[in-house]
């Protein structure tokens, strides 16, 4: 049979392994500043676009999609030509999506600490930013079907499905959930609110975990386990059934995520029951995995880059047996909003993703630069250290968590909470975040052995240059079915046909959860007494998505006898149908704030705000002092309204004309409250007093930014009113 010549592109590959390991060390970085900082909160006080609730979406983002998002691209890129027998279908796709990607993780690392952030998880990069990745992301999904249809392998290996499943629903989930109106370059506003973008969201934000955070690293794992272990997979009919079971029901489970919470109950038990049923084809690909490497135990003992593997692989059979475990709704009424889900999401992210990456790396580097290893026993020293970074990091962060939920909970025999201050369960496991940052510590000292091992490889070796493959070209003409063949082996060498049963597999279960709240009137009832945010509020509440607080504390207080005795009555749907975007959390580091209007004074807020520690002793929040001093802009507010009026918000023509009227009205109302205070009415005339002197500015304080936030935290869960005793809320619904 005549056969064809061709190269395999290994210098794109060579560009993604080097962004792998800089941006990997960067949100690692990242990552462990945040540990200190629940050691020394004001260990970069003062500096805005360093605190804490700007610096945590950047750490996220930059360990999801610039370290792990690089690794992806790196191992599809070199595994996808070699099981395809085919180069790339086009170089400058390759590059596009190369430098593309790196434009937005750049871009993400400008937005994001100056608080430019849809507060989303996993999501908070604004509009411009998301029609970047889009965009990209087709290019690399292009690239690949382009690839598969020139390909000179008949069958479509289990990593191609598992790489095709994984373009089209990260597709499907980027733009259903990014769906927002623009207010101005930098600025929008989620189409969804309350409810139904609670459930987008974590409709998203889970499948972003199951599609860009497991299925490209199960297909990955399909190709490099084998390889490493000279080895073929398992079983192959294990495979099918973990590709097409998992996809299908993953897209289910995101409900979990908002069990107890304000979510209709069926959607909520529709995500369980899909949550329990994933054990199995999470378990099946875990198996398929290990199994795979029977009868190479003897090379694993030897091997770094299996023992990488061993440990991912393991490390994902750990986290998706927790998963369905945490969606059961007496584990999750215990885990939920406590650091138990850190702990359990570090797990995947440290042992499956970082480990896997990590011996891709060690496999790919060698054979890219026609080289050895420069140093296994390096290799070994990071491995070891890495893992015992693992334990030390998860196992103080399940503690914590077990600690946060029992003291939450308990009772004193009057029926009083046994632990009514929060911060008494904060200081109960300070010293499992010191354990967690030096497991963190020990985690990225590992990464840094790596990176210097790998330099030094780099160095032994010789130019990375395309590689030259053999193989012949495949007849235009597809063999039809026999009778003795499979189904799913004839639809292996049909890929447009795979890709349509897969689109269909992912889109039944999202068109089922979601549709409903989009089209059933009374899917949220309506409360009348709930109105729409004033003018100075909403820009309180924008400021309070800029600076990131929805990731300490939540806004969603579950129907719990503790957590009513706490924080207040339980949320109702009918309060956040005027959240453009919801702010439920995901985090209690601080108290739960939804009922927090009225509880304390305007004066205690802006203290609090300033020095934390001055109103609450042993807070390890840090000083949010620029909110004190910078004059709020309030340019865009009319335009703000009038995008919240397209959504469904019932402002008025009238409402709109005289926002600026009502703000300073308002603003007036909070600068006086704040004079009560003989302090800061010295204070504040003194500094009135040498602005004057100097003949500089001085912004009057109802123009400042704390203003605008102190009056949406004081309008928080105000809008029904509560009677005392044993009933229920006033609140009517119409």
């Amino acid at each position: 049979m005549q056969t064809e010549q061709f190269y395999y592109d290994n210098k794109i590959v060579r560009k993604f392994i080097i962004a792998t390991l800089f941006w990997g060390l960067i949100g690692m970085s990242l990552g462990l500043l945040l540990a200190f900082m629940f050691l020394f909160p004001n260990i970069t006080d003062g500096i805005s676009w360093l605190s804490f609730g700007r610096l945590r979406p950047l750490h996220t983002n930059a360990v999801i999609f610039a370290f792990v998002g690089n690794a992806i691209y790196a191992g599809v890129y070199y595994s996808s030509q070699r099981l395809l027998k085919a180069r790339m279908w086009k170089d400058w796709l390759s590059n596009f999506n190369f430098w593309g990607w790196q434009a937005i993780i750049v871009a993400a690392a400008i937005t994001l600490p100056l608080g430019y952030t849809t507060s989303k998880e996993y999501a908070e990069l604004e509009w411009p930013i998301d029609i970047m990745i889009a965009l990209v992301w087709v290019a690399f999904g292009a690239n690949l079907i382009g690839t598969i249809l020139k390909r000179r392998q008949r069958h479509l290996y289990v990593a191609i499905w598992f790489y095709l499943g994984t373009f089209v629903t990260v597709a499907v989930l980027h733009i259903v959930n990014s769906i927002e109106l623009p207010i101005s370059a930098l600025k929008s506003y989620s189409y969804y609110a309350g409810v139904q973008d609670a459930l987008v969201q974590w409709w998203y934000g889970h499948n972003a975990v199951a599609f860009f955070l497991t299925t490209p690293f199960l297909g990955l794992m399909y190709y490099f386990v084998p390889k490493a272990a000279n080895r073929p997979i398992y079983s192959y009919r294990l495979s099918i059934v973990h590709f097409w079971s998992l996809i299908f029901i993953y897209i289910w489970a995101g409900p979990h995520h908002l069990l107890y919470t304000a979510l209709p109950g069926w959607a909520q038990n529709l995500g369980v029951a899909f949550s329990v049923m994933l054990i199995a084809p999470s378990w099946g690909g875990m198996i398929n995995g290990l199994l795979t490497l029977r009868g190479a135990w003897d090379k694993v003992r030897t091997d770094p880059v299996l023992k990488f593997m061993v440990v991912a692989i393991t490390g994902y059979g750990m986290a998706t047996f927790e998963g369905p475990m945490l969606s059961l709704k007496n584990v999750n009424a215990i885990a939920h909003f406590s650091d138990w889900i850190i702990a359990h999401v570090h797990v995947g992210a440290l042992a499956w993703n970082g480990f896997l990456t990590f011996g891709m790396v060690y496999w790919m580097v060698p054979r890219l630069f026609k080289t050895q290893l420069w140093s296994t026993k390096l290799a070994n020293v990071h491995f070891w250290v890495g893992t015992l970074g693992i334990i030390m990091y998860a196992l103080p962060m399940y503690v914590a968590g077990f600690v946060q939920a029992s003291m939450w909970k308990q009772f004193n025999p009057d029926g009083t909470l046994t632990y009514g201050n929060f911060l008494e369960t904060l200081t109960e496991i300070i010293p499992m975040y010191w354990m967690r940052a030096i497991g963190g510590s020990l985690y990225i000292l590992g990464a840094f052995v790596m990176l210097y091992n790998i330099i030094k490889t780099i160095r032994s070796g010789s130019k990375v240059t395309d590689e030259l493959a053999e193989a012949a070209p495949l007849s235009p003409v597809t063999p039809k079915r026999t009778a003795k063949e499979g189904y799913h082996t004839w639809l292996e060498r049909r890929p447009v046909q795979l890709t349509i049963f897969a689109t269909i597999a992912i889109l039944i279960g999202g068109m089922v959860q979601i549709i409903p709240s989009l089209i059933v009137d009374d899917y949220v009832p309506v409360i009348s007494t709930v109105k729409p945010y004033t003018p100075l509020e909403l820009e309180g509440r924008d400021l309070y998505i800029r600076e990131g607080c929805v990731g300490c504390h939540s806004q969603m207080i579950r129907p719990f006898r503790s957590e009513v005795e706490r924080y207040g009555e339980y949320s109702k749907s009918g309060e956040y149908v005027y959240d453009h975007p919801f702010l439920w959390g995901s985090k209690r580091t601080g108290p739960d704030l939804f009922r927090v209007g009225g509880k304390y004074s305007d004066n205690w807020h802006l203290n609090h705000m300033y020095d934390p520690q001055s109103t609450s002793a042993g807070s390890i929040m840090p000083s949010y002092s620029w909110l004190i001093r910078s004059e709020l802009d309030k340019s865009q507010t009319e335009d703000k309204m009038k995008a919240m009026k397209q959504l469904g918000v019932p402002y008025t023509v009238e409402d709109i004309e005289r926002a600026q009227q009502w703000m300073s009205e308002q603003g007036e109302q909070i600068e006086k409250n704040l004079y009560a205070d003989p302090d800061f009415a010295k204070t504040y005339e003194a500094d009135k007093k040498a602005a004057a002197q100097n003949g500089a500015d001085f912004v009057e304080m109802r123009n400042r930014e704390i203003v605008a936030l102190i009056a949406y935290l004081q309008r928080l869960g105000t809008d029904i009113k509560i009677k005392t005793g044993a009933e229920n809320s006033t609140a009517k619904t119409e």
